[in-house]
């Protein structure tokens, strides 16, 4: 299946107060076939720059707001216009991407490295197995290794110590998660699960297959006592080129590690 890719423009903003050196403030990317600006820029202003975090903390509002009005370019302009030393942007830079949504918060992620704050700001990166072994398991484990440890979420979120991130790869639940998407799932699942998007351990599954997103769905039947009991549970797939997985209620093969939450990118 071909990947459909479109040009864009890309901006990097950078802070520079006295005395300390420069830090990356945030990211843009101009949509130049629809005039359209997507931007994400830090929201830690209160470490990096306390004096100026009042006024900074409505950048990314105002630029919205005026890329709305004006048109991506003529803010993109008035910005290499009228931006101080303190603030500046670097000349555009051509990008191919295919999510203008996506692309924007892995741009900002690759480009911009804000203060972790752990479970306020950002979340445990786990793999799958991990993950699995964390909260199935309450093993004691590691975010890995580099500078992908914690990711930043957005600020609507609300992190909880039951929160992690992990990928997905495949694409048995597109178009609502993309392969290869990183997202965030929530441990201890509560209450029914029942129509929920849950992250499942096969213990039958091979190593690249061993762990799947699915909706979850159970079917009942009633006993001549008139009480119900689940006949079995299907784990269905939103892609309709995907099988849905019929389960036994008995089956002890298969284990709800998480819910899913959000896709961020």
């Amino acid at each position: 299946m071909a990947i459909l890719t479109q040009p864009a423009r890309l901006s990097l903003l950078q802070l520079e107060l006295p005395g300390s050196p420069p830090v990356s403030a945030g990211v843009l990317l101009e949509d130049p076939a629809h005039n359209r600006l997507y931007l994400c820029l830090r929201h830690d202003w209160d470490v990096i720059a306390p004096s100026e975090a009042s006024i900074l903390s409505e950048l990314e509002s105002d630029l919205a707001a005026k890329a709305e009005e004006l048109g991506a370019t003529r803010v993109l302009d008035q910005l290499q216009d009228t931006l101080s030393n303190t603030l500046t942007i670097s000349e555009p830079r051509e990008v191919m991407v295919e999510d203008f949504d996506r692309a924007i918060l892995r741009l900002y992620r690759e480009h911009v490295h804000t203060t972790v704050r752990p479970f306020v700001t950002h979340l445990p990166r786990y793999s799958l197995s991990v993950a699995a072994g964390k909260f199935l398991e309450n093993q004691e484990v590691a975010q890995e290794e580099g500078d992908e440890g914690w990711v930043e979420v957005p600020p609507g979120l609300h992190p909880t110590p039951a929160m992690f991130v992990a990928r997905i790869a495949g694409r048995s639940m597109e178009p609502r998660i993309p392969d290869g998407s990183l997202c965030v799932f929530r441990a201890g699942v509560t209450g029914s699960r029942e129509g929920r998007l849950v992250l499942v351990e096969y213990d039958g599954g091979g190593t690249n297959d061993r762990h799947t997103v699915k909706v979850y769905h159970s079917v009942k039947k009633q006993l001549p006592d008139g009480t119900w009991k689940h006949k079995n549970v299907l784990l269905k797939p939103l892609n309709p080129d995907f099988d849905a997985w019929e389960l036994s209620p008995e089956e002890d093969r298969f284990r709800i590690v998480a819910e899913f939450v959000q896709v961020l990118y």
